[in-house]
């Protein structure tokens, strides 16, 4: 995705003259809304990179695809999320149908419309589901390195799943995706924020601690003293840090149950050899966890170095209206990652295999059957379009990235061969049977 924000509003003005050649009215020129940016070609082969590899790693894990809307009843967000939330309180983009009424909210997140399908289909009535998707989700927040107001996020959920090996299983998941990709300085936090009732118990231990620091509270921290006091702990306002160190920790006071399903986690990362940090002030940003969260972190991203998150949601299901469901899932930026993978050096390309120019109308003929041939055994083919010079399509043919040119003038129709060019290594040209270009022109990709 593009990074360069564009200022201004929407609309801007024509450059020169508000009139066009012969006096006609000249259009008002459109850019993107701020914040919802373009991926142009030369961007998305990254993205494509982590797209395909999180397919493979989803498909490795026996996660299956599921697609739900991008809009969505406002009420999802805002029983499953949290009235008390940024997100609900100050990110969502809300709307009423003009239909009817209704109030509508593009997604600000993934799992509570996955959990809204699950209910709505009887998902888990028969057996627990591994699901994955991934697309744009949408939060009025202000623009910044690697944080968009339309963003894309891959997400994974494991519905129906009791024990603590299913959120290790997820931890491991992203683990495999990191090495996959090729990222360094990725590390991980992990924390237990308890069940219902160890949470309410802490709820007044911590409005008690932060009451005695009321100086130094910020209008956030002021407002969700008393709805949300959890999330005071997650604050980045700096003259906040110390009462935040200072505040008591819910992990040394969570119940029996929590705590075993806390140890079980760390056994089973131990046993697997991930690394991992207990970071007793790590909450998560949305109402509807429980017991295990985590997130993975890199120092090369600065202050926005969040790559992922998750936890368990155990009762996120009957909150919207569902039988009770044990959950756990997490999400990861796409943006993130690909800045991450450019930051660290990171490339990908789309070049096709061959660029094919020609000149004549039996060789345009022919350039479009052998280019039919390679790409029926699996190769990217680009055919000249738009007539020029042989010179001028060997400039396109270089600009394309391919790995060989393959040229197609009358000589080459009437002797039933290509002449076949190496672009990228020093290499001479030869005269190619067309039955031998797939292979010959395989043996120059990179």
């Amino acid at each position: 995705m593009s990074t360069t924000e564009k200022p201004g509003s929407q609309v801007i003005s024509p450059r020169g003259s508000d009139t066009a050649a012969g006096g006609a009215p000249r259009a008002t020129r459109l850019q993107a809304v701020r914040g919802m940016n373009d991926v142009l070609p030369d961007e998305a082969p990254l993205w494509q990179r982590v797209e395909d590899a999180a397919r493979t790693v989803f498909a490795q894990y026996g996660y299956r695809n599921l697609r739900v809307p991008v809009v969505e009843a406002t009420a999802l967000f805002v029983r499953g999320i949290g009235d008390a939330t940024d997100i609900v309180e100050k990110e969502m983009y809300t709307f009423a149908d003009r239909l009817n009424g209704d109030s509508l909210t593009l997604r600000p997140e993934a799992t509570a419309g996955i959990v809204r399908a699950a209910i709505e289909h009887s998902l888990t009535y028969e057996r627990p589901q591994r699901v994955w998707t991934m697309g744009p989700m949408f939060r009025h927040e202000r623009p910044q390195k690697g944080r968009y107001r339309q963003f894309h996020q891959l997400d994974a959920e494991a519905l129906g799943f009791e024990g603590p090996d299913v959120d290790a299983e997820q931890i491991m998941m992203l683990a495999r995706l990191w090495k996959a990709l090729g990222l360094a300085d990725v590390s991980l936090k992990i924390n237990s924020i308890g069940d219902a009732d160890d949470r309410l118990r802490h709820r007044a231990l911590l409005i008690e601690h932060f009451e005695r620091h009321r100086d130094v509270l910020d209008a956030d921290a002021e407002r969700r003293l008393h709805a949300n006091p959890l999330r005071l702990l997650d604050s980045k306002h700096p003259p906040m840090q110390e009462a935040i160190r200072l505040a008591p920790r819910l992990i040394d006071r969570i119940g029996a149950p929590a705590r075993a399903h806390f140890e079980g986690l760390t056994a089973a990362l131990d046993a697997a050899g991930i690394a991992y940090e207990v970071d007793a002030r790590l909450v998560r940003g949305l109402d509807y966890y429980n017991r295990t969260v985590f997130e993975w972190v890199t120092g090369a991203l600065g202050a926005q170095g969040a790559i992922a998150g998750g936890g368990r949601y155990d009762g996120l299901a009957a909150l919207l209206g569902g039988k009770p469901m044990p959950a756990c899932g997490y999400a990861c930026g796409i943006e993130r990652l690909v800045l991450l993978l450019r930051e660290q050096g990171g490339t990908a390309h789309d070049a096709p295999l061959a660029y094919v120019a020609h000149a004549g109308d039996a060789a345009a003929r022919m350039a479009l059957a052998v280019a039919e041939s390679l790409r029926d055994r699996g190769h990217a083919v680009v055919v000249h379009a738009g007539g020029g010079s042989l010179k001028s399509q060997m400039k396109r043919a270089d600009a394309s990235g391919a790995a060989v040119a393959l040229i197609i003038g009358d000589d080459e129709v009437a002797a039933g061969t290509v002449t076949l060019k190496p672009l990228r290594v020093a290499a001479p040209q030869s005269a190619v049977a067309v039955a031998d270009v797939a292979a010959r022109a395989a043996s120059y990709a990179a």
